[in-house]
């Protein structure tokens, strides 16, 4: 009678890509949502929607449930890992992980010296994404119109509100946790301007530079705790979501990138900022129309229908995966 599997048995058993191709394919696309999830305004989560990954991710976080956490206190280590979609999450996280860092500081750059071709870029991302995403919402009537418009004002006026002043105290930033890794599986919706909308993005960033003091180190551990919590929870709130009303939850998400548009408006005017970590930050700002057609617009509108095709191309291969 064989035995139980090894720990490299039970992760090869588990969900996630069949052969190379498939793996190279969800490190591509986890690349792609690191490469929009270190963009202020845009989420990783669209990315997600986009690709067709966007229900696998949800069940992938799912499927760290209660049944895992008693394998792993029992120390059956190939148990736990077999009820997990470990290696889907290995590939997808590895893409992330390979973004944040190859791509931080070019983005940086990038978005520091040339911001309205940046935002024009991700502008035709997510106008193209609120078209795919939009095509699942089945069928398109009027309730479904209504949450689009509800999900569109909510979000145009959340991605509008200015940072305030919050406390410092662990459970305060053990719910910012929380709340910040929610977002990031919302599409449309940035956790890091969530963190900074909750007064708490210098706080939390600033920690990180030292995070072996203790003093920092708690803060960095009740955040990390929060964010555990709240993707545990609320993945299965959106799991719940999607399979109880997917014409509903769809309709709002689709609102929720078109009320986004308002963060990702290429021309912008500063109307207030702040020194954070001895750099500059815009706290509030006013979209306006650009001062008349030159090259300087020109190359925006192209890199916006470049981001559209982007959008496009993956949708397509997506879909030729899915038949």
């Amino acid at each position: 009678m064989r035995g139980s599997p090894s720990l490299k048995e039970a992760f090869m058993a588990a969900p996630g890509p069949r052969n190379t191709r498939e793996a190279v394919l969800l490190w591509l696309k986890g690349l792609c949502m690191g490469g929009a999830d270190i963009i202020p305004g845009v989420s990783g989560g669209t990315i997600a929607f986009i690709t067709g990954i966007y229900g696998d991710l949800v069940d992938a976080i799912r499927s760290f449930d209660g049944l895992f956490l008693r394998r792993l206190l029992r120390l059956d280590l190939a148990g736990a890992v077999a009820e997990t979609h470990l290696r889907f999450l290995a590939c997808l996280l590895f893409g992330i992980l390979t973004a944040i860092v190859t791509m931080a500081s070019l983005m940086n750059h990038l978005l520091n010296n040339h911001p309205v071709e940046i935002w024009s870029l991700f502008f035709g991302l997510i106008a193209a994404s609120i078209f795919v995403v939009g095509k699942e919402i089945k069928p398109l009537n009027g309730p479904n119109l209504a949450l689009v418009g509800l999900g569109a004002a909510a979000s145009y006026l959340l991605v509008g509100m200015i940072p305030v002043s919050t406390p410092e105290t662990l459970p305060f930033i053990f719910l910012c946790g929380s709340i910040a890794i929610c977002a990031m599986i919302l599409p449309g919706i940035s956790g890091a301007f969530l963190l900074l909308m909750l007064g708490k993005y210098e706080y939390v960033t600033r920690t990180l530079k030292n995070p072996f003091i203790w003093d920092n180190f708690v803060v960095i551990a009740a955040f990390g705790a929060g964010a555990v919590v709240g993707i545990a929870l609320f993945s299965r709130v959106l799991h719940f979501l999607l399979q109880r009303w997917h014409a509903a939850t769809v309709s709002v998400l689709t609102g929720f990138m078109i009320g986004a548009l308002r963060k990702v408006w290429p021309w912008k005017e500063v109307l207030e900022s702040a020194v954070i970590r001895g750099k500059m930050h815009v706290l509030r700002t006013q979209n306006v129309l650009p001062d008349g057609f030159d090259s300087g617009v020109a190359l925006a509108l192209a890199l916006c229908v470049a981001g559209v095709c982007v959008v496009i191309v993956l949708e397509r291969l997506s879909r030729g995966r899915a038949k």
